[in-house]
């Protein structure tokens, strides 16, 4: 039996691999869990797979959960970064399901990968701040990377059985989000509730904002470049607004290999888990009559320029796309606190990325210094704009 952690369990990505996981209680065990500030759901998950360990965002959350627990409880309870990256380390995981969000799924998902742990990642965060370092560790210790987002999990299984050199182009879809049609001029009066209604998917708070304003998207292509090895100016972006071609290869001789499915994590989630293998039974069955069409557009720079600024920052390299990542995690923030407008949110990352001066991502240590910067000089602009960003 494959035994895992899941890191970011009680978010959405993690609560679908837990689903997986009990569908299939005979091939994998749980032995670490890592959640956010939901106690509630945190015990529930305890009480249903019994790990060894779990870790919580803080210790009043941490102690909160200690008493809903009870004096039985065998399960050690731990808080903060520290707790995290116990989680990701426990002796006797194979695997670590990285779904954290943001930058603090970093350090865990490094610590797993020098445990000699693979890693079924969900948390791009950590490949658009460190690809290099984190390709480099992971090919050092032997560990596999498996792509838990959809749309890298549809161009690892395009791959497969394929020669590298034969390929031509790496395209991504997007479906858009809930603004694909708006009139731009309309979207300065996007509120926090329009950002959440995604016509296909259902997620957390932040990643569905990312899909509105689809950064989502570009954080993906510097994700796909380290995944991959690829020139990011051979990956391009499809708008695709049905979500049921995940993503797709062109090859050397014009051949173009899609994956294609129901719009549900489950898939990629188990197809991570049970690779090289396949999870039977573990989604609805695709039926392609009764969706009768598949659109495809080129995606709108003038519509989406948090797109412009990823290319740019995947361009450029070294600290620059910690920098766009932690720009857009402030920016992002204070649009769901009404501080900024929707439109606000690429002008904060791109006014923080003009004022970054790139260095060189030599270590972690640059890295996170490059977030840390991003995230002051982020709050400086949004503090100093007096709502005119």
């Amino acid at each position: 039996m494959k035994k895992i952690s899941v890191l970011g369990s009680t978010g959405s990505i993690g609560v679908s691999a837990l689903e997986v996981i009990e569908q299939n209680p005979s091939s994998i065990g749980v032995l670490g869990l890592a959640g956010g500030r939901n106690v509630e759901r945190l015990r529930a998950q305890i009480e249903k797979f019994r790990p060894v360990a779990v870790a919580m965002m803080d210790e009043d959350h941490a102690v909160q959960l200690k008493n809903r627990l009870g004096p039985s409880n065998r399960t050690s309870v731990l808080w903060g970064m520290e707790g995290y990256r116990e989680v990701a380390t426990l002796p006797g995981t194979s695997m670590v399901v990285s779904a954290i969000v943001g930058a603090a799924g970093l350090l865990p998902t490094l610590d797993a990968i020098e445990a000699g742990k693979d890693i079924a990642l969900a948390n791009k965060e950590t490949m658009v701040m460190a690809g290099r370092i984190v390709t480099e560790k992971a090919r050092s210790r032997g560990v596999r990377i498996l792509p838990v987002d959809s749309e890298h999990s549809a161009v690892f299984q395009c791959l497969q059985g394929q020669r590298r050199e034969a390929v031509q182009k790496i395209i991504l879809t997007a479906s858009g989000g809930p603004f694909l049609k708006w009139p731009l001029e309309k979207l300065a009066d996007v509120t926090v509730d329009d950002a959440l209604r995604h016509p296909n998917w259902v997620m957390g708070k932040k990643i569905t904002i990312d899909s509105a304003s689809m950064m989502n998207k570009g954080l993906e292509v510097i994700e796909a470049q380290w995944l991959f090895d690829a020139d990011i100016d051979t990956i391009e972006i499809l708008i695709h607004p049905q979500s049921i071609v995940h993503s797709m290869v062109e090859y050397t001789d014009g051949s173009v290999i899609a994956q294609l499915g129901v719009p549900d994590m489950k898939g990629p989630i188990s197809y991570a888990l049970f690779h090289p293998g396949r999870c039977p039974g573990g989604l609805t069955r695709l039926d392609l009559t009764a969706i009768a069409r598949l659109e495809f557009f080129p995606p709108d720079f003038e519509r989406f320029p948090c797109l412009r600024l990823a290319y740019e920052a995947g361009r450029t390299g070294g600290t620059l796309p910690a920098v766009m990542n932690a720009a857009n995690e402030v920016a992002v923030s204070a649009f769901i606190e009404q501080e900024i407008h929707f439109t606000d949110i690429p002008a904060v990352i791109g006014k923080t990325m003009a004022l970054h001066g790139v260095k060189e991502a030599a270590s972690i240590g640059d890295v996170l210094e490059a977030d840390r910067w991003a995230r002051v000089t982020g709050e400086e602009i949004i503090q100093n704009s007096k709502g005119n960003i």
